[in-house]
């Protein structure tokens, strides 16, 4: 009972954030939901991977750029690897893949930042919060599909 009170808080919080933009939504299967998912996450990634390179050209400290670096090949690898095999996973049916990808892209969002002395100031940390937060809600949900 409870993992279908914090699915449903979940799906409820996503749907208003993310879904009325999306018209497959309305009579969406948690399969497809899953899609719209990931969908969104890629969109996301690739916002702040453009953000990123914009931040990167513009630097002048060093370690700034380096830092920045990181983010880029970070976001580079959530685009590339995780969430294409995570799309992969759901169309073909393996939704374990999926939860694997999705924590893959988690945890490179929010490794992000750590180049910062202060990564609360990174400039890019509402972007890392939100890649962040729709992965873990692609891995909820394609763990349903489990």
């Amino acid at each position: 009972m409870a993992k279908i009170v914090s699915l449903v808080t979940l799906l409820t919080v996503f749907s208003f954030t993310f879904f009325p933009a999306d018209h497959r939504s309305s009579s969406a299967k948690v399969a497809e939901l899953a899609h719209i998912a990931t969908d969104s996450v890629n969109a996301k990634a690739i916002a702040t991977l453009n953000q990123i390179i914009m931040l990167l050209i513009n630097a002048t400290n060093p370690n700034r750029k380096q830092a920045l670096q990181d983010y880029v090949d970070n976001h580079y690898s959530i685009i590339k690897a995780s969430i294409r095999i995570a799309i992969d996973a759901i169309v073909k049916g393996n939704p374990k893949f999926a939860v694997t990808s999705a924590t893959d892209a988690a945890n490179e969002a929010q490794s992000c930042g750590n180049g910062f002395a202060n990564p609360f100031k990174s400039p890019i940390t509402y972007s890392n919060k939100v890649v962040y937060n729709l992965s873990f809600v692609l891995k909820s949900i394609a763990s349903l599909l489990l």
